[in-house]
């Protein structure tokens, strides 16, 4: 073989190369823009049918994963690769990766558990696996909260699956819980009149139901005076200020006495 038929053919082996190297470049970048759009078309089409968020971010996570790997082996497959072997070696791999990585198979299956089960939706404001605040997204491995102090943290939904769940928002209405320490020549009865016509004057306290004022414990420094208005979730913060705010005020206004541990003395004679 002379030189001259060796640089025919590198010559022209490399402009195939590189023909489909750019095609397949245009291929991805084209590829990458299709998947946006369908799955921008599916974002629009969920919201336009109300859809749940969580579920529309959740679904189109899926689909840009499929989507992705779709492309891939397409580009593979222009190549002249083999894909269905790809395909069996990356399920291989995928046996292998999921016994190692149980712990993301088992959040992948409590994501979709909780979107069958719906226990929160994005905007509630919970408490799940130790963590309070707003709900920014549930994913496929794990579910991202806004804490009140606006730190972003991401949980995994095993973790949150397997946990204790509270969501504030999923009721109309929540109820503050106060408590006063009076001091024992206080007259209970007068206090709680007092707290009650000022728990009244709060903003956004709700008159249904109505607030609960009432006497809930005695002690050695005197009575303990519950103070518990009802308050739309986002407006808790807000009403729980306030009535702090109110009893101080009440107090100050009465003129109360600062509840003070009683001193009991006794004297004891000793026989000579």
């Amino acid at each position: 073989m002379d030189m001259a038929t060796v640089e025919t053919f590198l010559r022209t082996t490399v402009a195939a190369l590189a023909i489909k190297v750019a095609a397949a470049i245009v291929f991805w970048f084209v590829g990458r823009w299709l998947i946006s759009r369908v799955i921008h078309l599916v974002q629009a089409t969920m919201h336009r049918n109300q859809i749940d968020p969580t579920l529309t971010r959740y679904l189109s996570s899926i689909i840009n994963v499929a989507l992705n790997i779709a492309l891939v082996l397409g580009i593979l497959g222009y190549f002249g690769i083999q894909t269905t072997s790809i395909a069996a070696m990356l399920a291989g791999a995928g046996l292998a990766i999921g016994a190692a990585w149980s712990g993301m198979l088992g959040n992948f299956a409590a994501g979709a558990f909780m979107l069958v089960l719906r226990p929160f939706k994005v905007g509630d404001f919970v408490s799940i696996a130790g963590v309070t605040g707003t709900v920014h997204e549930l994913g496929l491995f794990g579910t991202t909260i806004v804490t009140p102090d606006n730190v972003l943290t991401l949980i995994g939904n095993g973790k949150i699956f397997s946990d204790t769940i509270q969501n504030f928002s999923s009721l109309p209405h929540r109820r503050v819980e106060r408590t006063a320490q009076l001091a024992g020549g206080v007259d209970h009865n007068d206090a709680i009149a007092r707290f009650q016509a000022a728990v009244a004057q709060i903003p956004n306290v709700l008159a249904q139901p109505a607030p609960e004022v009432s006497l809930l414990d005695i002690n050695l420094l005197g009575t303990v005076i519950a103070v518990r208005p009802y308050c739309h979730t986002d407006h808790y913060w807000q009403v729980y200020f306030d009535t702090n705010q109110a009893m101080m005020r009440v107090a100050r206004e009465a003129g109360w006495p600062a509840p003070t541990p009683a001193n009991l003395t006794r004297m004891i004679q000793v026989q000579a």
